[in-house]
């Protein structure tokens, strides 16, 4: 019994099945194992196969992967080759998490309950990708704990989280949308306010987010698609954050400085635990991102270098991001090493944003040959993408631009030839560019993007809006923006520059990662001891049922 006591727990991680979901999500089961933790990474088998294939069968790093069968018919060697863009829809990923995965992954906990069972260790806590929350209940049927892991900003979670108040204030609908006629809050309790600005309405978290984060009517995370998509998506919501409820801890992929940035509540408590709780109720909170870093953070000058070796397209364990779900051309590097440093354009708009019409690839496009500096624009072969590009563009901007389906994005972002990425302001694309001190010129497109894009432009400013805002993009707007965000003659590209610089300081530091580090521990620690305890108890009633019985009379 007391052999396995000290066992290492197993822990079943189950991500979103979205790259900038799974990519952190494998990332922390890397440290965890690091911690003594068995971990095993369940995904769909669509997401499974895709990842099987780029990473040639190998995760690495003491994490296992698992595949749920999802129910969701696609071509196998379409998904096995990894480039064509044959990810389901919104839609379908959800109706299968809801009424596919969860009797499988049902199976697989009370498998590896199973006294009888060959399977690893009993499952000690099932880590939970927010929007995959229904993997919750499964757990609580199991008798399994459940923890949450929020991939992005935790100010993101907080406005997300402020969804039940701004209900019951009358501040938003039961759709989600903001309701205009509402005026300003005379509360000055009060955690939220509407304030009518050139007749659009803002929300603005007093406690939640930093005076400096503005966004508009439509940049709420929660507003995706048209009507009928934002009431689906809100519902959703809802649903996520009733099944939250059940968390005792959420692990969030974000720096300690980015959790009390404008929070007066969390300053003012000096680390202390009730400052990681929203709204001071709820789960324990934990940032642990500086921990998912790849290369534990510590970073020396960016260098011209060759790609390093991995594991297919990453070790989680290693110096890559992890197993990517696209084959990446192998090419990027060589040519980035052929131009001189801190000149190219990096451009990207990450694997999960849809289109964002052909007129403004057009428009970018255009804009980009115009800046004659080099760029390297990651562009999906997806005719949705690429019909937007002007006729003769590769010709004429050959030599100088580089078009790839899919880049290392570690290994651009981190060579000294890049100066400036031209992102969607997806999070990990954000921490990525911060961990190699790259400035932003921002394109946001949806969800998240806004507040990522918000903090970039406005608290950390480390980069600029694309045209201003307002999701425009003209030819002259790239021109512009480009031209801004590198202009290193002393003015404000150099400003851009040394403010990244200092704030990679403090995320990419010793003492962010064990402070990371510290909080990780702790979760492993809580849950090793809830194990421990939960072992204990079983194996008294199993093996002395007299004296069990003999205690339930007293």
């Amino acid at each position: 019994m007391g052999a396995e006591a000290v066992a290492h727990p197993a822990v079943l991680l189950v991500p979103f099945p979205a790259q900038g979901h799974i990519t952190p999500m494998l990332q922390l089961a890397g440290v965890l194992a690091a911690h003594g933790v068995a971990p095993t990474v369940a995904v769909p088998d669509f997401i499974h196969r895709r990842i099987a294939a780029a990473a040639s069968g190998c995760v690495g790093g003491g994490v296992a992967l698992a595949s749920i069968p999802s129910g969701i018919v696609i071509q196998q060697d379409a998904a096995a080759g990894g480039d064509d863009d044959d990810t389901p829809g919104f839609r379908d990923i959800v109706h299968s998490m809801e009424h596919h995965m969860p009797l499988h992954l049902e199976r697989m906990l009370l498998a590896s309950a199973s006294p009888r069972s060959r399977a690893p260790p009993p499952v000690a806590c099932v880590v939970v990708d927010v929007l995959a929350s229904w993997a919750v209940p499964v757990a609580a049927r199991c008798g399994v704990p459940a923890a949450g892991f929020w991939p992005a900003m935790l100010a993101c979670y907080r406005v997300v989280a402020a969804i039940p108040e701004l209900l019951d204030k009358g501040l938003i609908s039961e759709s989600g949308t903001p309701i205009s006629s509402a005026v300003e809050s005379s509360d000055s309790d009060s955690d939220e306010q509407v304030v009518q600005d050139v007749g659009q309405t803002t929300i603005r978290g007093l406690e939640i987010l930093p005076a400096e984060v503005d966004l508009r009517v439509e940049e709420l995370p929660w507003l995706v698609g048209d009507s009928a998509t934002r009431r689906s998506r809100f519902a959703f919501w809802l649903q996520t954050l009733h099944r939250a409820r059940a968390f005792r801890w959420v692990l969030v992929n974000s720096f300690p400085a980015e959790a009390e940035a404008g929070c007066p509540a969390a300053a003012a408590s000096d680390h202390d635990d009730d400052a990681h709780r929203l709204a001071r109720q709820g789960p324990r909170v934990l940032p642990v991102g500086p921990a998912l870093l790849p290369g534990g953070g510590i970073l020396g000058e960016r260098t011209k270098q060759q790609p390093q070796p991995h594991c297919g397209n990453g070790n989680v364990n290693g110096n890559k991001s992890g197993p990517s779900m696209w084959r990446a051309d192998a090419t990027c590097i060589g040519w980035l090493d052929a131009q001189r440093a801190g000149t190219v354009v990096y451009v990207s708009f990450g694997s999960w944003v849809g289109s964002i019409g052909a007129d403004k690839v057009r428009e970018l496009a255009l804009g980009l040959e115009a800046t004659g500096r080099p760029f390297l624009w990651a562009l999906k072969r997806d005719a949705s993408w690429r019909a937007g590009l002007p006729e003769g563009f590769a010709d004429r901007v050959a030599g100088r631009g580089k078009l790839v389906d899919w880049a290392p994005q570690q290994d651009v972002l981190r060579h000294a030839a890049v100066g400036c990425y031209l992102t969607h302001c997806g999070w990990n694309s954000t921490l990525e560019a911060v961990q190699h001190g790259v400035r932003l010129l921002c394109y946001p497109v949806s969800g998240d993007q806004f507040i990522n894009c918000a903090y970039i432009t406005g608290v950390w400013r480390i980069g600029l809006r694309l045209g201003g805002g307002g999701g425009g993009m003209t030819r002259d707007d790239v021109v512009e923006g480009i031209g801004r965000v590198m202009d290193d003659g002393g003015g404000e590209g150099r400003r851009l520059q040394e403010n990244v610089w200092a704030l990679r300081d403090r995320v990419v530091t010793a003492d962010a990662r064990r402070a990371a580090d510290r909080n990780v521990s702790s979760f492993v620690d809580e849950i090793t001891a809830d194990r421990n305890v939960s072992s204990f108890v079983d194996e008294i009633t199993s093996d002395h049922p007299l004296l069990v019985q003999l205690y339930s009379v007293l």
